[in-house]
């Protein structure tokens, strides 16, 4: 893993990027940039095109580990460009595109042309799209409208060209020396600071101690890490801040998430939340999620944990994880984890115990699937 900061549509941020990661992957699996097309993954069709240090590269051909000091922007980031924004009029106008998916990658390439060569003709309009595919306009309609911004008077950019000294750039020992332990770990994902749009359960376990025993047991974080199968605490730091690890096996796949979470706790009213993300480096694949949950009395020597759950996966792994698989997963590991709690809030000793997961939890959650379609409920 490389840790890689570069400066995207105008926010710096910092990463671990595997070596063979290429720019696109990135921007579109861990930042969310989904504007940036991926075609051949050859740098022959152009779709994937995006600006970097001002000037229009091929980012699947382009790795993110040496993109270390980089200005990088994609269609995301010069929305309100006044140059993109005559460029989207045009095309418009001129019926530049059909079915679109060459559209991110010819306005990359626009962009280029129409801010550093403002006397191109059509000639050299063409000479310059070479580097771009479209199997649907026959490019008379993107030549066009290219003419059409350019005739309309001189544009610049506000984000020209730089030269990166080699010193921002990472050197070959920094590029083949991991940063960390495990070769496959991903790096922790910030914090979530915002409610997160994704898929929600709503779950409720019994424990079999008085509530206030609970509550107490629940505050102990690294307590609960050892009552939940699969989880593995790193660090606590003194913000409530926790790193760690917490596998899962869905179907065929073990994902190994790395990240980190945020955890609160309210005393009165014996409810809290974590919030928090993490990464699968062998996969690719990512998550993020938030648990609120309440302590409820149930009877003298009982207690009830009221659970909201949201999660989101990104990724191959979001191929695997649909609801009602992840749901299996859920339902499968509270039963241990509230049995563990309960051993815990008693001064019992918790037995290890292996991730949530195997091949035949699929197979149960279609076989539920169909039962819940068959009785109609």
């Amino acid at each position: 893993m490389n840790a890689v900061t570069m400066r995207v549509n105008g926010a710096e941020l910092t990463k671990a990027v595997e070596p063979r990661t290429h720019l696109a992957d990135f921007i579109r699996e861990e930042l969310q940039l989904t504007a940036t097309h991926i075609g051949c993954e050859h740098g022959v069709c152009g779709a994937c095109t995006i600006m970097v240090d001002g000037r229009p590269v091929r980012s699947c051909i382009t790795f993110a580990a040496s993109c270390h000091g980089a200005d990088v922007r994609t269609l995301e980031g010069l929305e309100d460009d006044p140059v993109l924004v005559a460029l989207r009029g045009a095309f418009t106008r001129h019926h530049a595109l059909q079915c679109g998916y060459c559209t991110p990658g010819m306005l990359a390439t626009a962009y280029d042309i129409v801010t550093r060569l403002p006397s191109a003709d059509s000639a050299r309009i063409r000479e310059e799209l070479a580097g771009n595919l479209c199997r649907c306009t026959g490019y008379v309609g993107i030549v066009k409208a290219i003419e059409d911004v350019l005739a309309s008077g001189p544009y610049r950019t506000s984000h020209p060209p730089v030269e990166r000294s080699l010193m921002a750039s990472p050197t070959v020992a920094a590029v083949i020396a991991p940063v960390a332990e495990s070769p496959v770990a991903a790096p922790p994902l910030p914090v979530l600071s915002e409610p997160i749009d994704g898929v929600t359960l709503a779950r409720s376990i019994d424990v079999a101690v008085p509530v206030g025993r609970l509550w107490t047991t629940l505050q102990d974080i690294a307590t609960v890490a050892r009552c939940l199968p699969g989880a593995t605490i790193e660090a606590i730091a003194d913000d409530g801040v926790v790193a760690g690890l917490f596998t899962v096996a869905i179907g065929p796949m073990r994902i190994a998430f790395h990240g980190q979470a945020q955890t609160a706790f309210d005393d009165t009213t014996r409810s809290g939340s974590v919030t928090g993300s993490g990464g699968d480096g062998r996969s690719r694949s990512s998550a993020d999620g938030a648990i609120r949950f309440a302590a409820l009395p149930a009877g003298d020597a009982a207690s009830r944990l009221e659970l909201d759950i949201t999660y989101r996966l990104n990724g191959p792994l979001a191929q695997f994880g649909r609801p009602a698989v992840v749901a299996d997963v859920v339902d499968r590991l509270l039963v241990r984890f509230a049995a563990n709690l309960g051993e815990a809030a008693e001064g019992g000793t918790i037995a290890p115990s292996a991730p949530i997961g195997g091949i035949g939890m699929a197979w149960n959650a279609l076989l539920a699937a169909l039962r819940r379609l068959i009785s109609g409920k």
